[in-house]
């Protein structure tokens, strides 16, 4: 085994060879455990690659979209019988892969609530519209309730960052994992990824440690494989993998319909979408980039086809993606095995920074590139996929933001304007104004036809209900 001195010798080596000797400024003045740990970081670090990263995305720049765009067509909300029939058809299948045990859910919860004002993982931050319940917890009881409607047992499988990971796992563990047996919580972490400046340095961040942030929701795939969870679903006979994000209060999870119509497609990876409030909302789209199936972001379209018309007069960019999928075990344990290297997107951010004097520096500017993966890319290396078209007033309602749209305000909003929508259906008269405060618990009922059957009694809807 190589000592501290000859592993510093070969690693400082290693990095004045691609121009990266300043990271090793303050190394006289770390403690011996901290150039343990130093040393640690940098044998993890791929220079070569990180180059590379340079010089295709900030040295040489990037063009915004490289090929041909082209818009998909959905499968529709269903607004007749046979649509309602085919929707009914799918859901008995995808019922009967939940009864099987053959569907897992896939969480990426590795934010911190930091947006929103709230210190710890977005996951802990309280939505509920009367009970104040958790994101975490309003997910695992509709798990829950999912286990018992189906006779089944549902794992759940849930990335974490090296941020959030040991809060994450003690709060679970505090609340006795919300009901849900311990042994089909399984959480792993996503992998993390160095930051460049300009002139495609790395930076410190602390005098024995280089800046990383999480490496996307795309690095789920080297994630899955490298903590064994790819194996846990293999064991358990796992078919099917519904993936969401942590912060959609109105996710249907394992949503048999879209599991059904995901068989039906014989796909590998498909995809909810809903259409976009306007042109200009800043949502990626699902479209055909060089005739591959993808997402388009939003600042890949130019002002003219944001605003680009289809022939009914709908827009023809249209099918905003929400971050809902269905993916195959065998295909995530494809991509994982063969190391698929999905394409690296790069955000310039305000990066805290120690400078030639090891004074920490909090800029008030963009001053770095950090890399990251996304998961939709994987859609790219489908032979087949469902893209299924959902109403956002019933399936999508995330928490990103403090306060405007898509904010703690607007989720409340959403859920209970949508749980009134239920009473309404059953004849209750519930007023129409913003600041309802309904709350339906998913063990009374997961949606609107479990609601219908039953409800009873009666409500003063000027004051807080739950059921």
């Amino acid at each position: 085994m190589s000592t501290v001195k000859e592993q510093y010798a070969a690693l400082q080596h290693t990095a004045a060879s691609f121009g990266q000797e300043h990271i090793f400024r303050f190394w006289d003045s770390l403690s011996s455990q901290q150039r343990s740990n130093f040393l640690q970081q940098i044998q993890n670090i791929d220079f070569s690659a990180l180059q590379g990263l340079f010089d295709q995305y900030i040295g040489g720049g990037r063009a915004a979209v490289d090929g041909k765009l082209e818009p998909v067509k959905p499968i529709p909300i269903a607004r007749d019988a046979a649509g309602r029939k085919e929707r009914a058809r799918m859901r008995r299948a995808g019922e009967e892969m939940l009864r099987q045990g053959k569907v897992g859910a896939l969480l990426v919860a590795g934010g911190q609530g930091s947006r929103l004002g709230f210190d710890g993982p977005k996951g802990k931050f309280p939505i509920t519209p009367v009970k104040n319940k958790t994101l975490f917890q309003l997910h695992a009881e509709k798990l829950l309730a999912l286990n018992t409607r189906y006779d089944t047992r549902i794992p759940w499988y849930i990335m974490t960052s090296q941020s959030n990971d040991a809060e994450t796992r003690a709060y679970f563990e505090q609340h006795a994992y919300f009901g849900l047996p311990a042994e089909d919580v399984f959480f792993f972490q996503q992998g993390m990824m160095p930051a460049l400046d300009a002139s495609g340095k790395l930076i410190l961040d602390e005098p024995g440690h280089i800046f990383t942030n999480p490496d996307g929701h795309g690095g789920i795939f080297a994630a899955l494989a490298r903590t064994g969870a790819v194996d846990d679903m293999q064991q358990r006979g796992l078919e099917q993998l519904f993936y969401f994000q942590v912060d959609n209060v109105l996710v249907s999870l394992c949503d048999p319909v879209f599991i059904g119509y995901h068989l039906d497609r014989k796909a590998q990876m498909s995809a909810k979408v809903c259409p976009k409030r306007d042109a200009f909302e800043k949502v990626g789209v699902v479209g055909r980039i060089n005739g591959k199936l993808g997402v388009i972001e939003y600042s890949d379209l130019s002002d003219e086809l944001k605003q680009a018309r289809a022939e009914d007069g709908s827009l023809l960019y249209n099918a905003g993606s929400i971050a809902i999928h269905v993916l195959d075990v065998a295909f995530v344990a494809s991509l994982a095995g063969r190391k698929l290297e999905l394409p690296w997107h790069v955000a310039h951010k305000k990066i805290p920074y120690i400078d030639a004097e090891g004074k920490r520096i909090e800029p008030d500017a963009p001053n770095g590139y950090k890399f990251e993966k996304f998961i939709f890319d994987a859609l790219a290396w489908t032979e087949n996929s469902a893209i299924l078209e959902v109403e956002r007033s019933e399936e999508f309602s995330p928490v990103k933001n403090a306060d405007g749209e898509d904010s703690p305000a607007t989720a409340r909003r959403d859920m209970s304007q949508m749980y009134a929508r239920w009473f309404r259906a059953c004849g209750y008269e519930v007023p129409e104004r913003e600041n309802l405060q309904i709350e339906v618990s998913p063990a009374f009922a997961l949606d609107a036809d479990e609601f219908a059957a039953k409800i009873s009694g009666e409500f003063d809807f000027s004051r807080p209900v739950y059921l």
